[in-house]
């Protein structure tokens, strides 16, 4: 037996006593049954790959088939005896050890994520019944659904007038704004309240910097003990737009984001860098009250930005098609002033249909960018008064002048 031959089966063995170890642990002597333990697994998981090399997959099946029968009538024995979890993991680990000789590095990462999802038994189990609340589980379903279940049946071929449009970009840049704030959400259940506001600020910022900002200055004008906090989320929303933006383009056209990728570097990093001073002083102060973490996403904000990037990419196409590259530089400005994430989606969109050159998306994206930053000083002078505004806006100034500059250098 050469080595090719038996390293498959000194893997299985090895995910046998990996998964074996983990339940071995596991065993309670009070039990009146014997359970499945670290020999057990070794052995379960030797057999499949056995049945693997002699008789193929269907051999695999019927040992699947038996070990299913032999686990069947011990758990209807009339006594305690091992759990669900351990025999699903045995049944599991006959078929890791067969699929072994087919591909051993799939088997071993899967038997790797198979252990610890029975070693972190406790903590996944107080998640589900104590931390984890109804809507949040109701959310997380939604998402799951929306990226499993639709995604795959959308058609990936542009439609529609002046074939603008992509359903499968479109519900990608809906799922990636309901998963960047489900993120943020988490973050927010995490960390506590010390830092809820700028938390919250960043993490709202993926759905709407300009919406956030207003949020944050109705807040400092409501409550002035939370005006730094305010502040800082209100800043940091603004690092989300970027970082946000740079996922979108990265998703629709990885060419536009090359073409883009330093001035959007050196914007986000001026936004980041101004925003972590406020950070920093909101650290400092006092705790803050707890705040609501609401929902982790809602879905139907998703799908209204995700029907204002398809609109404004309607109206980018037609634009570029009467007037050329000015009307793209024009569409972006107007679709900047109400959201910058679906004006990046839209000029990106056209990267990706060969409408426009990576080159040619620069100038209107940093145009969106910058409608957009006056639609943010707007929001919170209106919001949270001259003194909120004062130090909000210089950020916003730096960013997009952070981000004109880096498109002058490259």
């Amino acid at each position: 037996m050469d080595t090719r031959t038996a390293l498959p089966f000194a893997i299985a063995l090895g995910i046998g006593l990996l998964i074996g170890v983990e339940r071995e642990r596991r065993k309670r002597p009070w039990l009146s049954r014997p359970t499945a333990g670290v020999r057990s697994f070794a052995i379960v998981s030797l057999s499949g790959a056995v049945a693997m090399h002699l008789g193929g997959a269907l051999l695999l099946g019927l040992a699947a088939i038996g070990l299913g029968g032999v686990l069947l009538a011990h758990a209807h024995g009339g006594e305690r005896g091992q759990g669900l979890a351990t025999q699903a993991a045995l049944l599991l680990t006959l078929l890791l050890g067969g699929l072994c000789l087919r591909d051993p590095a799939l088997a071993s990462g899967l038997a790797v994520a198979a252990t610890i999802l029975l070693a972190a038994r406790t903590g996944l189990h107080r998640f589900v019944r104590t931390v984890l609340s109804p809507q949040e589980l109701v959310d997380a379903l939604i998402l799951a659904a929306a990226a499993l279940v639709v995604l795959p049946l959308l058609p990936d071929a542009f439609i529609g007038p002046f074939e603008a449009l992509n359903l499968r970009t479109i519900w990608t840049f809906t799922l990636l704004v309901m998963a960047v704030s489900a993120a943020g959400h988490i973050a927010l259940r995490l960390f506590g309240p010390r830092i809820g506001l700028p938390l919250a600020g960043f993490a709202s910022g993926f759905i709407s910097s300009t919406v956030t900002i207003g949020v944050m200055g109705e807040r400092a004008a409501a409550d002035p003990a939370v005006s730094g906090p305010a502040v800082a989320g209100a800043v940091l929303s603004s690092v989300s737009t970027v970082a946000l933006m740079t996922a979108v383009l990265a998703a629709v056209s990885p060419a536009a984001l090359q073409a883009l990728i330093v001035p959007l570097a050196v914007g986000g990093a001026a936004a980041l860098g101004y925003g972590l001073l406020f950070l920093f002083k909101a650290i400092r102060q006092p705790g803050t009250r707890s705040l609501d973490a609401g929902r982790p996403f809602k879905l139907r904000t998703a799908l209204t930005l995700a029907a204002v990037a398809a609109a404004v990419l309607l109206v980018t196409a037609a634009l570029n098609a009467w007037l050329g590259p000015r009307g793209i530089a024009l569409a972006a400005v107007v679709g900047g002033l109400v959201d910058t994430h679906a004006a990046a989606a839209s000029v990106a969109t056209l990267v990706a249909a060969d409408t426009i050159s990576p080159q040619q998306s620069v100038m209107p994206v940093l145009l969106a960018m910058s409608a957009n930053a006056v639609s943010k000083a707007v929001f919170a002078a209106v919001s949270g008064g001259a003194a909120f505004a004062a130090k909000v806006v210089p950020g916003l100034v730096l960013m997009v002048a952070a981000a004109w500059a880096g498109y002058a250098l490259r």
